[in-house]
């Protein structure tokens, strides 16, 4: 059999500073060479690259950490802007007519293009025990997220809802808006792009987000319902339906998405008010899933500040889209599934990713075979050990049919250390099977096939096939991407919700077959817990050119605003946001940490989830359960500081013998004294002078039952 291929190796050279990946190196240099070859920014290229036009000239978009030669003057003076910092991570927005120079910058010790973002698409209340908080049963208080903010990241809202109104439909509860599409202005002065909206007015006058790739979508307004709709005098009522909002239609890279978390870390601070975030969307291309990429330090690092993220586990579930490889010097083949979709033009091919472990390279290569599973072709066997450079080819097959491809491969990654390559392939001629060869000769390689589209937002798994008798099949193991896969973050699977029937019996609450399945790489357990996600209903932005099959509609303000039932871990994802906005409702002071541990510690299992010992990858540690969670937010002490004023004090402080309470309008419902680990030292009947002599020096809270919700201050022992 004849051999028939050529490839083309294009050198991306690689300086001292800035480190980066082998994906954004080649990816960098087919830009630059569309670029030159279009003479401008085409449209396709707007769509498949992070590029935006802002500040008046085209910018492409990067993640990045500070070096030692860090210098702001220098960058601004070339055009170069820096968005938000948190931890040595910044966003970069780099001038497209001079990105040659990206990876000479000694700026940065590491650059990574921004990935594209995909959307992850009456019955939750029940399911999550969320009715038990808002009446209050057995609580000291009814919780309904007031005084908390949820922070969506998305796309399609309608500011004019009803839904995200009081329940009485008098004012609005959305705190502003910052459109990163938008260009009439006027910018968050600190980002200097898009359009922010901060009062009533301008969000009534804008009407919506404006049009961007997903067009005039509703995606944004459905997951706000879910977290907290006021209802609009209908059963699909919110989780936290007092809550209030902070929404960002962001430009769909990672970059975009960290100057959002940024702007409402900021406005939660100004307001003195916890910060919940929702992402229901999440990417499978670039980054490193083991919680090691630079969009997940940053997560981690935002945690840490007090900022609770909930975000969806990722609807792969059903599809056989991933492999685990041991080897001892033996070959995997496996035949690649391509997706198939005449209706959709921006369908290119298969992009797999291959991640090994530290220390142990592997090699991998394309073969092509007839339908009778005759060899037609192959390229080369390429190294993660030897291959420095992009390789852009094709195959040629004795019927001349051309089969293209393209390979980047790092040897060691540069957040995590291990061997990596990304294969794109594109939709081959009909009568070819194409397949992947994969070989090591020691250690464990994953490997996942993932939908490639024009436009780069596809975010779906095709399966691996077994095509004879020496090849293999996917599972639907691993299947957890980012962000989910970060440490910090609370990552939620998908089930169909229980719900009364008319007789009264209680039915529902199978597993949703498309959530995603963990664990990771690094087999730390994934997803952490399950919430409905199936047939949820909830708003339609009433701007929309979506389609939808409405459920139900209401007329507000001379306005038709609909409702639509929708599945997914995007509707998981806010349910479950939804419930930390109650936990945070009744305990303000809990870290970001004790929010995930509660929402874990109480999670319950059924006859659907059998006994999970200690974690399952499809439910994580259960359904959540928000009455339970709410009870243990109400006895865990916090540490956090927050900058909400509060109606009373202690003196002296620091003290030494009699600690004073004052201003207390009426007697607290419970009275306690904990140290800094979390440990009652003094409870009792309230007091308004407590004797503290027994102490140990150091600091203390002095902490209230109030109204039903934790208060509490700090003071210090001498």
């Amino acid at each position: 059999m004849r051999l028939t291929f050529l490839f083309i190796c294009i050198s991306i050279i690689s300086f001292a500073q800035p480190e980066a990946s082998a994906n954004t190196r080649a990816d960098v240099g087919t830009l630059l060479a569309h670029y030159k070859r279009a003479g401008g920014v085409t449209e396709e290229m707007r769509e498949h690259f992070p590029i935006n036009f802002l500040f008046g000239a085209e910018y492409v978009s990067f993640l990045g950490t500070k070096s030692v030669h860090f210098n702001t003057n220098d960058l601004s003076s070339r055009g170069i802007h820096i968005g938000s910092e948190i931890k040595g991570i910044v966003s970069i927005r780099y001038p497209l007519a001079s990105l040659e120079n990206i990876f000479s910058e000694p700026s940065f010790s590491m650059v990574q293009l921004s990935d594209k973002v995909r959307p992850l698409l009456d019955k939750v209340v029940i399911g999550t025990r969320a009715d038990s908080v808002w009446w209050g049963i057995g609580l000291p208080e009814s919780y309904t997220g007031k005084d908390v903010l949820i922070g969506i990241t998305d796309w399609g809202f309608d500011y004019t809802s009803p839904m995200f109104y009081d329940t009485l439909l008098q004012n609005t509860r959305i705190l502003a808006a910052w459109d990163q599409y938008k260009t009439s202005g006027p910018a968050p002065a600190t980002y200097g792009y898009g359009t922010e909206f901060s009062n009533p007015t301008s969000l009534q006058n804008a009407g919506s987000d404006t049009s961007n790739i997903y067009s005039y979508h509703t995606h944004g307004s459905h997951v706000a319902g879910i977290c907290g709709g006021s209802g609009a005098g209908k059963p699909y009522r919110g989780i936290a339906f007092e809550c209030q909002y902070l929404f960002t239609t962001f430009l769909v890279d990672e970059a975009a998405v960290l100057d959002a978390w940024e702007w409402m870390y900021n406005k939660a601070n100004a307001e003195g008010k916890r910060l919940v975030v929702n992402m229901s969307w999440g990417l499978y291309h670039f980054d490193a899933i083991d919680g090691t990429a630079l969009i997940s330090q940053a997560l981690d690092a935002y945690s840490d500040l007090g900022v609770v993220f909930v975000t969806s586990a990722g609807n792969n579930g059903d599809v056989n889209f991933h492999l685990k490889k041991e080897y001892t010097a033996d070959t995997l083949r496996t035949r690649l599934s391509f997706y198939v979709n005449p209706a959709l033009p921006t369908v290119w091919g298969q992009s797999i990713h291959m991640w090994g472990e530290a220390g142990n390279s592997f090699d991998a290569a394309l073969e092509v075979y007839d339908n009778s599973n005759q060899l037609l072709v192959s390229s080369p066997f390429y190294s993660t050990l030897t291959t420095s450079t992009y390789i852009d080819s094709f195959l040629v097959t004795p019927a001349t049919d051309t089969i293209w491809y393209n390979l980047s491969a790092d040897n060691t990654y540069p957040t995590n250390g291990r061997p990596q390559m990304r294969l794109r392939v594109k939709f081959p001629p009909s009568g070819n099977r194409i397949v992947l060869a994969s070989t090591a000769p020691t250690g464990t390689v994953h490997y996942w096939n993932v939908t490639e589209l024009t436009n780069d937002v596809g975010n779906w798994g095709m399966g691996f096939i077994n095509f004879n008798a020496g090849s293999v099949a996917g599972d639907n193991k691993y299947g957890i991407g980012t962000p989910a896969c970060t440490h910090s973050a609370i990552a939620i699977a998908a089930y169909s919700s229980e719900f009364l029937s008319p007789s009264g019996t209680v039915v529902g609450g199978a597993e949703a077959s498309f959530s995603s399945l963990g664990p990771l790489i690094t087999d730390s357990l994934k997803p952490d817990v399950a919430a409905p996600g199936v047939n949820v209903a909830s708003s339609i932005s009433s701007f929309t050119d979506a389609s939808y099959s409405p459920v139900t509609s209401v007329d507000f303000n001379g306005r038709t605003y609909p409702f639509a039932r929708f599945s997914g871990t995007s509707m998981s994802s806010p349910a479950t946001a939804g419930v930390a906005a109650l936990i945070l409702d009744a305990n303000p002071y809990l870290s970001a940490q004790q929010v995930k541990s509660i929402l874990i510690t109480t999670a319950r299992q059924d006859s659907y989830t059998g006994v999970i010992p200690p974690h399952s990858a499809k439910w994580g540690w259960g359904k959540v359960n928000a009455y339970a969670a709410v009870k243990l937010a109400l006895i865990t002490t916090g540490i956090n500081e927050i900058a909400h004023p509060l109606s009373w004090n202690v003196y002296p402080n620091p003290v030494d013998q009699i600690l004073h309470i004052q201003y207390m309008e009426k007697a607290p419902e419970e009275m306690s004294v904990v140290d800094m680990n979390g440990r009652t030292v003094i409870s009792g009947p309230y007091s308004e002078n407590v004797d503290v002599q027994i102490l140990q020096e150091g600091s203390y809270f002095m902490r209230l039952i109030v109204d039903g919700k934790v208060e509490q201050q700090r003071f210090v022992k001498h």
